[in-house]
């Protein structure tokens, strides 16, 4: 072990400290106390989306009991929480956990390049200040937590004629802090989870708020504080009702997502049914609120209280439906001859997909295209040793795929240093590539997923380059799953 440390600065580096990176960190900590670490983050703070994200009213779409860190429960009684107070969690929990001390802000990595010589990746990394110098550092084993949308860049709205309007265009990945849009007529282009959130956010201010969308999206209303959530607390002791809540939520949404694609005309039924009694009396389904596609075709949007429907109800708020011909002056003009007179538009139309945050990726110089490679049980990339990346679920919460993916990583360190292997690298035979069948990496059919789909990772029909299946059967292939088809050992 001495030996290998040599050659590196850190055993492990894991790039970016959000919600992947900081779970890593703890599990890293917890099974792997034997190994050095850092965590570079290329912002200022952790967080990742939550420290970038400023728009109104940015919550999560998934609840926190399950969003939350197993190894520190969500303790607030909304399972659906704004921003700020998941900002305030997750800095907490790095504190607690004392990731915090090991995480070196403003460092950015920009390449990194694998050398079979010494076993180790050395990554070159921008440091943010007056100078922004660039440094180098060598690791053993590099753990990729940077998600997988664009930090510096959204999604492209292809709008014609929105370069002329007069009025303020916002994007709310880089919403301005000064942005006064009080008694102001807004429009929010897109129907997704950010429309969908800014909505009933900028009602109160705004003059009026219209949702304008191409098509509709199924919307779920939860309650701000669930009845039978409390009577857990109420009736049973702490840790065990923060364990049952826990799983409740976790078994709630694989229950939905099961019986939305095992059953689909019976699960759009039950929900547009749901959707009716929400809308203002005398509101029709068609074509605001019926989608065209089945649900879990693409992500369902949740609204806390049902605030998205109470806006509608109090008359602050509208949905268009239609696709734009052109933007004028001080005109958005539909097909259908329709015509909305906005002083703002906001362009929430999505995100950008970017896999490894951009990072450059090398082996011994030679340069490799990421969306080229297979990918091993969710994990690892064909080809690339000791690179470990971190994705969510696009179906259940984010943090429970990132977390079985940290405890099968950390078995894997496990196994290298205790069995002294210098480097583990999936590979796929050419056979086995000839014979396998490409599968959809994310099981949406969403724009921006659509757009992004050259940016993802190959998977297969072969049992250890399938796509992440659902969280209790990750975590258990994560504990006991074979992790030796399709890895070579090397010493």
């Amino acid at each position: 072990m001495a030996t290998r440390r040599q050659n590196a600065d850190y055993d492990v580096v894991i790039v970016g400290a959000g919600i992947s990176g900081i779970n890593f960190a703890f599990r890293l900590q917890e099974r792997n106390p034997e190994l050095s670490y850092c965590i570079l983050e290329g912002r200022h703070q952790v967080g990742g989306t939550w420290s970038l994200f400023q728009y109104p009213g940015i919550r999560s779409d998934s609840d926190l009991y399950t969003f939350g860190f197993s190894w520190r429960p969500w303790e607030e009684k909304q399972p659906i929480a704004r921003g700020p107070l998941v900002l305030k969690y997750l800095e907490a929990s790095a504190a607690e956990a004392g990731i915090d001390n090991n995480i070196m802000f403003n460092h950015r990595v920009d390449s990194m390049d694998w050398s079979s010589a010494s076993s180790t990746w050395m990554l070159n990394v921008t440091v943010g200040g007056a100078d922004n110098d660039t440094i180098s550092m060598h690791a053993r084993f590099v753990l990729l937590g940077t998600g997988y949308f664009d930090y510096d860049e959204p999604l492209e709205a292809r709008i014609p004629g929105i370069d002329t309007f007069r009025g303020a265009v916002v994007h709310p990945q880089f919403w301005p802090r000064d942005l006064d849009y009080t008694g102001k007529n807004v429009v929010v282009i897109g129907s997704g989870a950010t429309a969908v959130t800014l909505l009933p956010s900028m009602a109160d201010k705004a003059a009026h708020t219209t949702m304008l969308q191409r098509s509709p999206t199924y919307i779920l209303a939860l309650p701000e504080n669930d009845p039978l959530d409390n009577a857990t607390r109420l009736l049973l002791p702490v840790a065990l009702a923060r364990r049952l809540i826990r799983f409740r939520w976790i078994l709630a949404m694989f229950l939905l997502a099961t019986l939305c694609r095992w059953f689909p005309r019976l699960s759009r039924a039950v929900i547009l049914w749901r959707t009716s009694r929400e809308l203002p009396s005398g509101t029709g389904m068609r074509p605001h609120f019926t989608p065209r596609y089945n649900p879990w075709e693409q992500r369902m949007c949740v609204c806390p209280g049902g605030d998205f429907f109470r806006c509608l109800r109090a008359g602050k708020a509208s949905v268009e439906t239609g696709v734009i011909e052109q933007v004028t002056e001080d005109t958005i003009r539909l097909e259908s001859g329709r015509e909305l007179h906005p002083d703002i538009i906001v362009t929430a139309t999505g995100l950008k997909v970017r896999l490894a945050g951009g990072i450059d990726v090398s082996l011994d110089g030679r340069p490799v295209r990421l969306p080229d490679c297979y990918s091993w049980k969710g994990c690892m990339l064909e080809n690339l040793p000791n690179l470990f990346y971190s994705m969510g679920y696009f179906d259940a919460s984010w943090t429970l795929s990132v977390d079985a993916t940290a405890q099968l990583v950390c078995r894997l360190l496990n196994s290298v240093t205790r069995d002294g292997f210098a480097h583990i690298v999936p590979q796929l035979s050419e056979s086995e590539k000839s014979t396998m069948s490409e599968m959809p990496f994310v099981p949406l059919n969403s724009t921006y997923v659509g757009m992004g789909k050259g940016v993802f990772p190959k998977v297969g029909n072969s049992k250890q380059w399938l796509p992440r299946s659902y969280y209790w059967k990750d975590l258990t292939d994560a504990w006991w799953g074979d992790v030796q088809s399709g890895l070579k050992w090397s010493t």
